[in-house]
């Protein structure tokens, strides 16, 4: 957590991956949705201001400000002139006991990966694939309905 000068926390502490290929601006957008669907943001939350991303990160303001006003965009988050930026909404997330059990589950699934030899870079991929089959099926369900209608 960050404290800034007057005192208040910010339950978010951003971190760059340079190797990932995704820009810098939505990597920030990407862990603001990641902790709102974890919980570990909730409306009302200040997100780190700008120079305080800025000092941690050694990144452009510009950069920051292009993360905070696409968070604004998709209705996550609005800016108070003066105060900073803070969390508006929440994306529609599991509730905490249903988010507890999956965890435990996807637990059990990381350890018997891991126990088959698959190293992080397979299980992401791994993930991904069956991520994009399960869109991949929905689409198709989506269009089929559709079609009956």
């Amino acid at each position: 957590m960050e404290v800034d000068k007057q005192g208040e926390l910010s339950p978010l502490e951003f971190r760059l991956d340079a190797r990932s290929g995704v820009p810098t601006y939505l990597q920030l957008v990407q862990q603001v949705e990641s902790a709102l669907r974890l919980g570990h943001l909730v409306p009302g939350d200040r997100l780190p201001k700008v120079k305080e991303v800025v000092a941690a990160l050694a990144i452009n303001p510009n950069t920051v400000l292009k993360a905070y006003r696409e968070l604004e965009l998709r209705g996550l988050a609005s800016g108070r002139r003066g105060q900073g930026t803070f969390v508006q909404a929440a994306p529609g997330i599991a509730p905490v006991v249903a988010q507890q059990a999956l965890r435990r589950r996807l637990d059990r699934w990381l350890d018997a990966a891991a126990a088959a030899g698959l190293d992080e870079a397979a299980m992401a991929a791994l993930f991904t694939s069956r991520m994009h089959e399960l869109r991949r099926r929905d689409a198709a369900g989506s269009a089929e309905a559709e079609e009956a209608s």
